[in-house]
């Protein structure tokens, strides 16, 4: 696109990004800063949680199937799962749309997945960059990233500090392989064979910020103080991501046998010749997100989340140890 083109196409930014808008939003899109307002009285002491990330080599993926409708819902979910992940509500959401030369109604399908993701996060899209690189990028090519803040009453944040033996870990089952471990999946199968594997590579990373804030929320039940850790499978996998929640004096152990891998995850490995430990290592192997409960609670939060059509299941125990992860 050239200039002119450029600011056609940020106008219609302006119209999509409109139907996430929150109250809290003070005025439209295309100023030099976006303005958000906390809401009087909602909060006593609110607490302001960030998180900026990208989707990575899945992008080529995108690219070779010319498929772009998904790949901006990926780059809002692992923002506002990482956020979540403290126990905060994604307030608003700004993206980083670089390329060189492609076609606007690429650009434009990469914006209005951003907008349904949003949507279903709960949180605006109220700002961000769509920058023009000459040269920079080959022609076809663009990169996205985004930066997300959200909010939690200070008293109400999580951080994996009150974990202790006996505690529940329970899985949350992902969408696939989400936004993580697609260098590894382009080294070992085929072009012809990501061609055909193109609809499962590039489900969106899936969103789980309504029903876990739903269980947070329900104050007076069983469930309430129950949750104290959340951990969001992405880069690293289960032993980077979940040793970033564990104490000092803790251990989690993962029972790898306890819930079903995606048959995607299986060939990978297969064709790859990976061994386990590298497995759960980079590819979130069918979890995309972990909780780790009070064991009275751990049943109760499986059965609620059933009811939000989140399968899930018991995957490990905490133990006394020295902040590690065990995968057995």
């Amino acid at each position: 696109m050239d200039i002119q083109s450029a600011g056609i196409f940020k106008a219609k930014i302006k119209d999509i990004a409109r139907s996430s808008f929150r109250h809290e939003v003070l005025k439209d899109i295309g100023g030099f800063g976006s303005f958000f307002s906390l809401a009087k009285g909602k909060y006593r002491e609110p607490v302001l949680v960030s998180s900026s990330d990208g989707v990575g080599t899945k992008l080529k993926i995108a690219n070779l199937l010319n498929k772009h409708d998904t790949v901006g819902i990926d780059a809002v979910a692992m923002n506002v799962n990482d956020i979540l992940c403290t126990g905060a509500e994604p307030l608003f959401f700004l993206d980083y749309i670089a390329y060189t030369k492609v076609k606007e109604s690429v650009l434009l399908d990469v914006v209005k997945g951003i907008n349904y993701a949003c949507l279903e996060a709960g949180c605006s899209l109220i700002g961000g960059e769509t920058a023009q690189m000459p040269g920079f990028y080959r022609r076809g090519e663009y990169d996205i990233a985004g930066f997300c803040v959200g909010v939690v009453e200070k008293k109400n944040i999580i951080d994996g500090s009150r974990m202790e033996p006996g505690d529940l870990a329970i899985g949350l089952e992902s969408n696939g392989l989400h936004s993580n471990g697609y260098s590894l999946a382009r080294k070992v199968l085929s072009e012809k064979e990501i061609k055909r594997m193109g609809k499962e590579l590039l489900k969106p990373t899936r969103i789980y910020v309504k029903p876990i804030l739903s269980l947070l929320r329900d104050k007076g039940s069983v469930l309430s103080g129950s949750i104290k850790g959340i951990s969001h499978i992405t880069g690293g996998a289960f032993y980077d991501k979940i040793s970033r929640i564990i104490p000092d004096n803790i251990n989690l152990r993962i029972n790898k046998g306890s819930w079903p891998v995606p048959p995607i995850f299986r060939l990978i490995q297969n064709k790859g010749k990976i061994q386990d430990k590298e497995m759960f290592h980079t590819l979130n192997m069918g979890i995309g997100l972990v909780l780790v409960s009070r064991p009275e609670s751990a049943r109760r939060i499986i059965s609620r989340l059933s009811e939000l059509n989140v399968r899930s299941w018991i995957i490990g125990e905490a133990t006394k140890g020295n902040k590690q992860v065990e995968i057995i």
